[in-house]
């Protein structure tokens, strides 16, 4: 049955800000480029909830640029730099080796750029890269953690439905010091696989969701020390406003029901990850 206008206008209304944070805490993953407002108007509606900075990902050549240009033109906003894995093959398909080597090299010229505090999201996707595309994003994902551990900056790792063949890429180049699991999607066992390897796991709005009890039985199990918490902005929006368009101000519901998981108060975690957050990301 299709969406009734009046459920299309809701889905699209700007959530409610949050109550305040009492510790602020930073954004450590969105995408400022694709929502719907300028980027003083994001990072002002953030500050006043209690998010005070933010890492925009760029994730191909040209949002890469806007990231460092963005991140320039403010304080409250670092910058990460690479080829998204779905960005990989696709560079790969349209012009073969040359033209994802061309885009590799240009991301390295910009990683190199003092603003830019981590190499990502890069990684693998099994669930949107056939068997025809791997190839091109392996060989792109070992690029960039080559990458990181050259600049000595964070790697961000985007994983989705490839737990396995991730560990095994970062076991066989061996991880950057600091690796962080971008919106982290593994169950419990696989946050303390993670964890034994010391990587830092970032948990977005979807960790809210009703279906994601073994996201949240994940949450559990991470140490104190490797908690992150993201927007991943525009998209996974917390609940209760899940479909609605998310934004960096909207930390602070999914921030507060992590802390119910791990049966701790907010400012206790909002400490834990700010001092997290600056010490992956050197910030």
């Amino acid at each position: 049955m299709p969406m009734s206008k009046t459920a299309q206008a809701a889905r699209a209304e700007t959530p409610p800000s949050p109550l305040p944070l009492a510790v602020p805490v930073i954004d450590s993953h969105t995408h400022l480029d694709m929502q719907e407002t300028t980027v003083a108007e994001a990072l002002a509606k953030a500050e006043a909830v209690g998010v005070t900075q933010v890492v925009q990902i760029g994730c191909d050549v040209e949002r890469a640029r806007w990231a460092v240009a963005t991140a320039e033109e403010h304080p409250a906003v670092h910058a990460a730099v690479a080829l998204h894995p779905n960005e990989a093959p696709r560079l790969a398909a349209e012009g073969g080796d040359a033209a994802l080597d061309t885009a590799l090299a240009e991301i390295a010229e910009l990683a190199a750029h003092p603003s830019v505090v981590a190499i990502g999201e890069t990684g693998l996707d099994h669930f949107r890269t056939g068997d025809e595309g791997r190839a091109a994003q392996e060989r792109s994902f070992r690029r960039h953690i080559a990458l990181a551990k050259e600049l000595d900056k964070a790697l961000v790792i985007h994983d989705r439905d490839a737990h396995e063949d991730v560990l095994r890429v970062l076991e066989d180049e061996g991880a950057p010091e600091r690796t962080v699991f971008h919106c982290f999607s593994g169950d419990a066992d696989f946050a303390s696989r993670c964890a034994e390897a010391g990587h830092y796991m970032s948990f977005a709005g979807n960790v809210t969701f009703k279906s994601a009890q073994p996201l949240r039985d994940a949450l559990a199990v991470v140490p104190d020390h490797l908690l992150l918490v993201e927007t991943d902005a525009p998209f996974l929006t917390p609940a209760p406003y899940r479909g609605r368009p998310n934004a960096p101000y909207l930390i602070p519901y999914t921030l507060r029901v992590m802390a119910e998981v791990r049966a701790t108060d907010e400012t206790t975690l909002a400490t834990h990850i700010a001092a997290n957050t600056a010490r992956a990301l050197r910030i």
